[in-house]
């Protein structure tokens, strides 16, 4: 029997607990590779709760249970998930292990799933609720799966080779330097459990996340340069096996499991923060010592080689165009009224897929009219679908996965017909300054995001305001849009990665923002890759080469507000956008871009 109702799920839930002498359970967003965004077969969370979010989690105790978010989603929240079933609690206020010290009895049995949670927060919770008499079981199967009778199966879409001509490098260079790392630190293999770091080092890419593509999988690479691929036997067609060669092993997903307890007596590196409890249980019940360590793949997957600079400036070059088209088409129809959020998104992926090479949205579309578009995290569906106001400001995040490059842009713009307030254009203008003091920023070779996030409040500082998310986040190569481990971001906030160095050839967002709650939300985005600074200076010196090129709405900027610099930033760019677009337009798009991109 289907479980229709959120309370009717709750209900089963505390039911199955009960079966299991259990108290209570954890339910986060995740996977058992820690992703950030998950197959619908580990929507749990979803299933249960109503919650579409992509950060938040859960916690069911018999009498009492609580959902836990952060700042981004205290509106989403309590739209979607019920108040008379779970307590709104703010992350990082509070959190599921100090929710449930204080509020499960002495003695309680709280059940979590090994293979969903870290093992810092297992560690860390487990201590927690010692003092309190409380203790963490670990689960054998997942409870919620138990009681989720239409629960969608993993995917077995077939994985296909990357070409090395867009990756740079073939998949032996890449295990090799790995395998180098782990004869320098002394370590038999690591365990490489990201489906991104997966993909990356196997030149390998999937369909089996939506937005992301990568597979479902897992490797074992050794010391010697070899390596195991864990992953459903239907996914790997003949194509897939002459690409991996012979140092790669094909092994079934489900021999994961045992294979961990294959490694009594030998050293294994494991990162802690990619990796499940799961995982580090089964190696250390086998006998295996494990050391954590971060993913050797992270940084080199970071750091773009030139080919993948050459194939993400092209993505970018590519996607401009579309974004173009869509934004000719909306100063044209939305005036009008009848465009509703949706639609306008529909519209927006029909021109990226009209140029035939498209492979997917890098992220849901954030397709936000007025107060919507105060929520920098908004996801409109059928429920929350508003038409886009005549007179009002309109916020589209979007991007592509292309096979060349992934991208990510916002653009904020005054729909008509008037003129929007004087607050909006000085608001606007104080984003865009940020953006700018940020894009122009040259600094020394060791500087961390965080010491640059700054830079792009200041102005918004300046005028008593500020923006509630990270500045800044890195992006993949035709892999996840959000990428570690660099991130521009306050040092004291709540994103990991700020304190990263910066080096070249990583690629971040520039993303600036401001959210008047209930009327209306402003954010400039542009990707920019990190490039050798062209200046006279004493010692090795960093700069942001802009990759993203669409016009700004220049109804939304004050240029009395702007410095020379600003404007003459202002200017080579759009100068550079109707270079780069130009070509790739005619007729009407090409008269509107020439007219946008006209001098300030």
């Amino acid at each position: 029997m289907l479980m229709q109702t959120h309370e009717a799920r709750l209900d089963g839930l505390r039911k199955e607990l009960a079966k299991r002498g259990l108290d209570g359970f954890v339910i986060p967003i995740s996977d058992e590779h820690m992703s950030e965004y998950v197959g619908s077969y580990a929507q749990r969370l979803k299933w249960l709760t109503g919650f579409g979010g992509s950060a938040g989690s859960a916690v069911v105790l018999k009498d009492k249970a609580a959902m836990f978010t952060d700042g981004r989603y205290t509106v989403q929240v309590r739209d979607q998930v019920d108040g008379k079933l779970y307590d709104y609690e703010d992350v990082p206020a509070t959190s599921p292990a100090k929710w449930i010290a204080e509020h499960a009895a002495q003695g309680s049995r709280i059940g979590y799933d090994a293979w969903l949670h870290g093992i810092d927060w297992a560690e860390t919770a487990g201590k927690q609720f010692a003092k309190k008499g409380i203790e963490l079981v670990p689960v054998d199967g997942n409870p919620i799966d138990a009681i989720w009778g239409d629960r969608p199966q993993p995917s077995l879409n077939v994985a296909t080779p990357h070409d090395e001509k867009l990756a740079g490098r073939s998949s032996a260079e890449k295990r090799a330097e790995v395998a180098d790392w782990l004869k320098r630190e002394g370590y038999d293999a690591t365990v490489i459990t990201a489906l991104d770091s997966v993909a990356w080092l196997l030149n390998m890419r999937g369909t089996d996340v939506d937005n992301t593509p990568v597979a479902l999988s897992y490797v074992l690479a050794h010391a010697d340069g070899t390596a195991e691929l864990f992953i459903a036997p239907e996914k790997v067609t003949p194509e897939l096996a002459q690409h991996l060669g012979n140092a790669v092993t094909v092994r079934p997903r489900d021999q994961f499991l045992p294979a961990l307890a294959s490694f009594a007596g030998k050293t294994v590196a494991v990162d802690p923060q990619h990796a499940v409890a799961g995982i580090f249980h089964a190696l250390e019940t086998g006998g295996a010592k494990v050391v954590r360590e971060g993913d050797p793949t992270v940084l080199p997957k970071a750091i773009k080689n030139a080919a993948e600079q050459r194939g993400q400036r092209d993505a970018q070059a590519r996607d401009g165009a579309a974004v173009v088209r869509f934004l000719r088409w909306l100063e044209i129809e939305a005036p009008k009224g009848g465009i509703d959020e949706l639609t306008a998104a529909a519209k927006l992926l029909a021109f990226r897929q009209a140029g035939g090479v498209l492979r997917d949205c890098s992220f849901d579309t954030i397709s936000a009219a007025g107060p919507h578009a105060a929520l920098p995290h908004y996801k409109v569906d059928e429920d929350s679908n508003i038409p886009i106001p005549p007179s009002s400001i309109y916020l589209v995040d979007s991007g592509g996965q292309y096979a060349d490059g992934t991208t990510d842009i916002t653009r904020t713009v005054w729909v008509g017909p008037g003129q929007p307030t004087a607050e909006m254009v000085e608001r606007n203008t104080r984003v865009l300054k940020g953006h700018i003091q940020l894009a122009m920023q040259t600094f020394p070779q060791g500087t961390t995001g965080g010491a640059l996030d700054a830079l792009a409040r200041m102005h918004l500082w300046a005028g008593g305001v500020d923006f509630n998310h990270g500045t800044g986040h890195g992006v993949g190569s035709y892999l996840s849009v959000h990428e570690g481990p660099q991130r521009i971001a306050k040092p004291n906030g709540p994103y990991p990665g700020s304190g990263t160095e910066l080096r070249a050839g990583m690629i971040l967002s520039n993303e600036p923002g401001y959210y008047k709650a209930g009327h209306y939300g402003i954010r400039i985005e542009n990707l920019v890759l990190v490039v050798p600074a062209q200046i006279e200076s004493e010692g090795d010196y960093l700069a942001f080469e802009t990759l993203t090129f669409v016009p700004l709405d220049r109804k939304l900027v004050d240029k009395r507000m702007l410095s020379e610099a600003e404007i003459g930033w202002w200017n080579r760019y759009h100068a550079k956008v109707h270079e780069i677009l130009a070509p790739q337009l005619e007729g009407e798009d090409l008269a509107w871009l020439t007219r946008e991109c006209a001098p300030l």
